[in-house]
């Protein structure tokens, strides 16, 4: 095992360099520190043949550092702390990583976010053989092609870590998983280990804001912008100043902002945080469906989205004119109501509307979507109106949030296995109530089981097909205005509103 050991340690090392973590000069160095968090008191380097991949050599390395009582239980959680400690001795510190980000980003801001992505899954930050485990696949639809994603990466807590956790004292620091002070953070069995993380300090409109990507990548170069402060979530004109602002340093992302209300928002509200990153959603694809102008805005291109959800698009060269009318249209939004419509601003003092923004680049100009979100509570929708309806739960009972907004599902682990089930339950022809796991998939799929052919072939094609067509449908909950001749009718009369 000392000799295996050995070897494990001199891959990583040469992986470190060749990925460009570090360089030859720090050999000795993260060799050192490698040792100690290996408990190793002797070593001998050892010539490396070919490079395998970097969570085979993490494995060897863990399964050691078990087998030597280094870690307590050889499960998912106790792992990924020591793995990520691992890691954060074959990075460098967060000053050079910035010194090297604002060196790239003076010749080219692309090249500086190239290096920085390259960075977060180099380092492991950003866990590429877990992401590559993701399902994905479109949908044709009305509204173009929808993404579908089943995320895996997130990995299932263990029994034994659930109950160890819980004995832990409760711990305030870091205030949340999005706080700065998780970069460089040790981790705890309820709170994830962060010293592979690194950020990027920024001017977001005037506050000191820092740039990350997301663990889970979602899509491609899935950024994240939070306040260096523990602030909650709120959405203001200042919201679409930082928005425009991140999209003038980096004209080659996208970025939006969750809304600011429970239901309607996302799952962390306490700290003010925006998501980026570079993909074409199909919402930016969807045209204009009715052109607007509004008053003393004419200069600005405005119109209606043809998308499930009420978005209205603006455009201008002027990023001042676009926080303007940006702003004019959120406070019209808060207080606005239309019994006709169900759109009621406030019930018993709680207020309901509000925005989810995405801002962009196209060509010279600025371009922002303004997503109108509702998050009204009635009897038949206890969950929201506006909200994923009960029929569809068996897909997709969580918030739409900003991505699924914007056209990509991020649907629950348990489907990549309930899939499986439906596949081989219709093909054995055995009913879905026969099976705990497929009860409640049961009457969603008595409404197309007669409208296809089904084979060993095609099965899982149609069922990822109507799953594709349930999260359309889902988003058309979502829509606080629907596509249909009144919903435009009643869209229009809110546009009439502010134009007032």
């Amino acid at each position: 095992m000392t000799r295996n050991i050995n070897y494990t340690v001199s891959e990583l090392v040469e992986y470190a360099i060749s990925r460009e973590l570090i360089t030859e000069e720090d050999r000795a160095y993260a060799t050192a520190r490698l040792m100690k968090l290996l408990g190793l008191s002797d070593f001998e380097p050892q010539k490396t043949k070919g490079a395998r991949p970097l969570a085979d050599i993490l494995s060897d390395a863990l399964d050691y550092a078990y087998e030597k009582g280094l870690i307590e239980e050889n499960s998912v959680v106790y792992r990924d702390l020591f793995d990520t400690e691992l890691m954060g001795a074959l990075i460098d510190r967060p000053s050079g990583v910035n010194a090297r980000f604002r060196e790239l980003y003076r010749k080219n801001p692309r090249l500086a976010t190239d290096y920085f992505y390259s960075l977060a899954c180099n380092s492991n930050y950003i866990r590429t053989d877990r992401i590559a485990k993701d399902m994905k696949w479109q949908v044709e639809s009305a509204y173009g092609n929808i993404d579908i994603t089943v995320n895996l990466s997130k990995p299932e807590k263990d029994p034994k870590a659930i109950a160890a956790a819980k004995k832990l004292a409760p711990s305030g620091y870091p205030k949340c998983l999005l706080c700065h002070e998780n970069e460089g953070y040790a981790g705890t069995l309820s709170k994830p280990a962060r010293q592979n993380l690194r950020q990027i300090p920024f001017d977001m409109a005037g506050s000191p804001w820092f740039l990350q990507y997301s663990p889970y990548v979602y899509y491609n170069e899935h950024c994240i912008a939070l306040s260096s402060e523990h602030t909650p979530m709120k959405i203001d004109r200042s919201s679409f100043e930082k928005l425009l602002g991140f999209v003038d340093c980096f004209p080659h992302y996208f970025i939006g902002s969750n809304a600011d209300l429970p239901i309607v928002g996302g799952s962390i509200l306490s700290h003010d945080h925006m998501q980026g990153g570079r993909y074409t959603f199909a919402m930016e694809r969807a045209e204009i469906e009715i052109p607007l102008s509004f008053r003393d805005f004419e200069d600005i291109t405005a119109g209606i989205v043809a998308w499930p959800l009420a978005v209205i698009r603006l455009r201008s060269n002027s990023r001042e004119r676009l926080v303007e009318l940006a702003d004019k249209i959120l406070i019209a939004w808060r207080a606005y109501s239309d019994p006709e419509a169900n759109i009621f601003a406030e019930t018993d003092g709680e207020p309901h509307n509000t925005i989810t923004p995405i801002a962009r680049r196209r060509g010279e100009d600025f371009e922002l979507d303004l997503a109108l979100r509702n998050n009204l509570t009635t009897e038949e929708h206890p969950l929201g109106l506006y909200h994923p309806h009960s029929e569809h739960h068996n897909i997709k009972k969580e918030n739409i949030g900003l991505i699924e907004v914007m056209g990509l599902a991020v649907l629950p682990s348990r489907l990549k296995a309930e899939i499986e089930l439906m596949k081989d339950a219709v093909n054995k022809k055995i009913p879905f109530t026969d099976i705990p796991e497929l009860t409640k998939h049961a009457e969603w799929f008595s409404r197309f089981e007669h409208s296809y052919v089904f084979t060993e072939e095609n099965t899982e094609e149609i069922i990822k097909l109507e799953i594709g067509k349930t999260f359309v449908r889902v988003l058309e909950d979502a829509g606080v205005y629907k596509t249909d001749k009144a919903g435009r009718a009643a869209f229009l009369r809110f546009v009439d509103y502010v134009n007032k």
